[in-house]
């Protein structure tokens, strides 16, 4: 029976054993997380300050009632304003462009242009996540895998490019699909989904030539029973990822990070070994 103990003394042996590597290898996990996230919704974050309160502590329920209360500012050449005010400008010079001869048409193009635009932005980025992401995150879970025995090679991470690609690629897709509609059912079941399939990039990582049928059923098989204690693990970082937000983000890149991965590679070899 496997503790939170027991792996994150294992995970940190193996972290401090290849520092400098897990770090690294961390805080790519940490960026293309971020860059599956989507730069839209990542610039968004970045220009938009809610009033009087630390953006932080914020949740969904909060932003979306400050917006409705005309209260969010966002950059506009680096200038703070009011959104509302934004959107009002806005409407005025569309209806502005309106009441010219041939007005309407201009401003149907307008609208058409902007919603190609960011269509063409959406399938470019979820193509990258497809092709190079996803391939790369089996990579890094690969890393921290072999680097719970001994201290692994960065060139791990190129393995899911290089190992079964196509079948790789075809599982990790068929992994998020699910995942996004069991989400479409409110948000629990696609939290529950989430768990159930957190080893599917493990797996592929030691067994890219697996179906994406078999990875994931394998991966459903190994966290049953072991879904509500990996919740809890995930809650005991809690503090440690206070510890990162204090230290402006050096104890994240430098300890938390690295240490994190490594613990959960730890997880994966307690699952396989058949351990609950």
């Amino acid at each position: 029976m496997w503790t939170r103990k027991e792996l994150k003394a294992k995970g940190k042996a193996a972290f401090k054993a290849n520092f400098w590597r897990c770090v690294l290898v961390a805080l790519i996990i940490g960026l293309i997380g971020g860059a599956a996230g989507g730069a839209a919704g990542g610039a968004a974050r970045r220009n938009v300050t809610i009033n009087n309160a630390p953006q932080l502590v914020q949740d969904e329920t909060t932003v979306t009632q400050e917006f409705l209360d005309g209260a969010i500012t966002m950059n506009v050449n680096g200038e703070p304003q009011d959104v509302e005010s934004f959107m009002n400008e806005f409407n005025n010079l569309l209806n502005d462009i309106r009441s010219e001869e041939g007005g309407e048409k201009i401003v149907k193009a307008i609208a058409v242009a902007l919603a190609g635009i960011l269509l063409t932005l959406f399938a470019v980025g979820f193509v990258i996540s497809i092709l190079v992401i996803n391939p790369l995150k089996v990579g890094c879970n690969r890393f921290f895998a072999e680097n719970s025995a001994a201290p692994a090679e960065l060139g791990e991470i190129g393995y899911g490019f290089k190992s079964g690609y196509g079948r790789v690629v075809g599982t990790m897709l068929r992994a998020d699909i699910y995942l996004i509609l069991w989400s479409m059912l409110f948000i629990i079941p696609g939290i529950i989904k989430g768990y159930s399939y957190r080893m599917v990039p493990y797996i592929l990582a030691e067994e890219p030539e697996l179906s994406g049928k078999d990875a994931i059923t394998r991966s459903r098989q190994m966290m049953n029973g072991n879904k509500w204690k990996t919740f809890v693990l995930d809650l005991s970082w809690i503090l440690w990822l206070f510890f990162g937000v204090i230290t402006l983000g050096i104890g994240m890149v430098f300890h938390v990070a690295p240490y994190m991965e490594a613990t959960n590679a730890e997880l994966y070899h307690a699952l396989k070994r058949g351990e609950a």
